[in-house]
């Protein structure tokens, strides 16, 4: 079954896992004027990602997706404005800056508490109650749930991290979201793919991973943030209008591909048992 509103889409599967997309949007809500550029506002989306794993929904998992950009508000954030990562560099709830540092608002026209608090209203709150809703129809039917949380990032950011990512970075906060025996079902693909990968790395996983992580409740969560370099041709540096994003092609990312449908396929037959 498909629900949907302008911005969110909610396809509800038959299986114990939820696909959650939440930053895959363009959509500026309006805002294009405010920004620097319509291009830089979108340059951190994480691009092609609901075409990277659009068999989830032909698997029978539920997919929760936004088409709300980042860039107007980050569902991945602590909604209080805490920072997940103390101590290192990230952005916020309402980012007012690239992942390199670049200002994203023209001058004096970023957001106030006041925008804040209505575009959370607008736009955070219903996508995470679309999650709380699949999450619970889920277990009911199942017993327990397994929510995957779908990222991607370029493979090179001085600002956020040092050298080049590991292609796959799976984040379960530090060991908290998940059962330790799902962890290591999907560490063991990871490690059969001879690719570069790490648990629990620089990303341990976002808000949504970390709220919705309870294994003590039978919810699971799990983060993947894919180095773009995995399933596209991606650029040197920050990309231009001219070369960023690149083209999805299919074949390119179809080892990739190939990875990340075992692993929900996986996390399916675990949560089932």
């Amino acid at each position: 079954m498909m629900n949907e509103r302008d911005w969110l889409t909610v396809h509800e599967g038959t299986k114990p896992l939820l696909v959650s997309l939440p930053h895959t949007g363009t959509d500026l809500a309006g805002l294009e004027d405010r920004f620097v550029s319509p291009w830089l506002a979108r340059r951190d989306t994480d691009w092609w990602i609901e075409q990277l794993y659009d068999f989830a929904a032909d698997l029978g998992a539920s997919v929760v997706r936004t088409s709300i950009s980042r860039s107007v508000i980050d569902v991945n954030r602590d909604p209080s404005g805490v920072s997940l990562y103390p101590g290192q560099t990230t952005t916020g709830l309402c980012p007012t800056e690239t992942f390199d540092g670049d200002p994203l608002y023209r001058p004096g026209l970023e957001p106030d508490a006041e925008e804040i608090e209505h575009r959370s209203r607008r736009f955070f709150h219903p996508y995470h109650s679309a999650i709380a809703g699949e999450v619970a129809r889920i277990k009911g039917a199942h017993g327990r749930a397994v929510v995957y949380d779908c990222h991607s990032i370029r493979s090179v950011l001085p600002r956020l991290f040092e050298g080049t990512l590991p292609l796959f970075n799976l984040g379960t906060n530090a060991g908290k979201s998940a059962d330790p025996a799902l962890q290591a079902i999907v560490e063991e693909i990871l490690a059969g793919t001879g690719e570069t990968y790490v648990v629990n790395g620089r990303f341990k996983g976002g808000w949504i991973t970390r709220h919705f992580g309870q294994p003590q409740n039978n919810v699971h969560a799990l983060q993947m943030e894919l180095s773009n370099r995995g399933y596209m041709r991606e650029p040197e540096g920050k990309g231009t209008p001219a070369n960023w994003p690149v083209p999805y092609d299919p074949a390119f990312a179809a080892p990739i591909r190939a990875t990340l449908k075992r692993i929900l396929e996986s996390a399916i037959a675990w949560a089932g048992r």
